[in-house]
């Protein structure tokens, strides 16, 4: 998750692409003009461990955007592909 975060942060859209599940990863990524990812809080998360093979995460991103603050809160799911975790799905949180 915070790998993800930081390449949303410096916009590697390749990095992004490879940790997305293929059959729910976009063709590409589009990044907001004017979005500045600022801090990532894990709210807590389920699984993951050596021996799993899926898990969820549940985070808050806080962003700024053409001068405003917000928060994306979203429930992630993940799994592991190949000794890989790849981002599956997200619910996201209002």
């Amino acid at each position: 998750m915070r790998s993800r975060f930081s390449a949303f942060a410096v916009g590697d859209e390749a990095y992004l692409l490879r940790s997305w599940a293929p059959e729910t990863r976009p063709a590409t990524v589009e990044f907001e003009p004017g979005m500045r990812w600022e801090a990532l809080e894990i709210v807590g998360s389920t699984g993951g461990g050596p021996f799993h093979t899926a898990g969820t995460v549940e985070f808050r991103a806080h962003y700024r955007a053409h001068g405003r603050a917000g928060t994306l809160h979203e429930h992630s799911r993940f799994r592991r592909d190949d000794g890989e975790w790849v981002y599956v799905d997200g619910d996201i949180t209002p």
